[in-house]
């Protein structure tokens, strides 16, 4: 079980990836591509180019944690548009939507009682 906690800081790339890479790939492809550190606790979401899969890449301090999700039927019904960033920014809570084949930018949640920084 994924535990999601709504500090989490949730990052997709937004180019699709080949599958076939792992860990060492996907943490490079962080550090050279999406101008990020993978050993930063941020949980990276990589998608397939035909939009079947989702691969969750995250540090947890002691080691990876390498995840794929793959959709029994169907595709992902959103995924952000390539623009100026390579990256873009999900709330956790956005991710638990995605993960279960919704669409996280039209799913309803109540306002933030307290942000935390």
């Amino acid at each position: 079980m994924l535990q999601l906690p709504p500090q989490l800081s949730v990052l997709l790339a937004v180019e699709p990836v080949d599958f076939r890479k792992g860990i060492d790939t996907l943490s490079a492809l962080c550090r050279l591509k999406l101008q990020q550190d993978p050993l930063s606790g941020s949980l990276f979401v990589f998608r397939n180019r035909s939009s079947t899969s989702l691969k969750l890449l995250v540090y947890d301090g002691t080691g990876f944690w390498l995840c794929t999700k793959r959709f029994s039927r169907g595709k992902l019904c959103w995924w952000p548009a390539a623009a100026d960033s390579a990256v873009h920014p999900l709330a956790a809570q956005q991710l638990s939507v995605l993960l279960y084949h919704g669409h996280p930018q039209l799913a309803r949640f109540t306002a933030d009682w307290r942000k935390l920084a």
